[in-house]
């Protein structure tokens, strides 16, 4: 089971970090190349992006989003289940992970004022991720 566990949270941290990466690509990962991506710019002669492709793309967020969760969540929880931090970090990162999609769809449909909340949440979930998934690791391999 262990080398089992251990190619899981391999592939799970390499996709914790190339999401980051197609991320800059396709969205940016700032506030004025978010807004650009998702509203255009009239000076730059960049046109919105579509509705039908932004839920799409939301669509296939939320999907991914929930299976690396939920599997990086089963797998922390029953490795470092006598942490103290455990539960908040796992709490946390759940949190954040949903606020994620939800601001991004606020600020598609309704404001541009949560493109900021959205860059927050996605950093945060993602870096609390990469700490279980390393944890995880840590504690597999080296902490016994």
């Amino acid at each position: 089971m262990k080398p089992l566990l251990n190619g899981l949270l391999l592939f799970i941290f390499l996709y914790l970090l190339f999401d980051v990466f197609v991320k800059s690509h396709t969205m940016g990962l700032s506030i004025k190349t978010v807004s650009t991506t998702l509203f255009g710019n009239a000076d730059e002669f960049l046109d919105p992006m579509n509705k039908s492709v932004f839920l799409e793309f939301v669509h296939m967020q939320i999907f991914f989003l929930m299976m690396i969760l939920l599997t990086l969540s089963a797998v922390f929880v029953r490795l470092l289940h006598q942490k103290r931090n455990t539960i908040l970090v796992l709490n946390i990162v759940m949190l954040f992970a949903l606020l994620s999609p939800i601001t991004l769809v606020a600020a598609y449909f309704y404001s541009t004022e949560f493109v900021g909340i959205y860059l927050f949440a996605f950093f945060t979930w993602h870096t609390l991720a990469l700490y279980m998934t390393l944890a995880s690791l840590w504690e597999l391999n080296i902490a016994k």
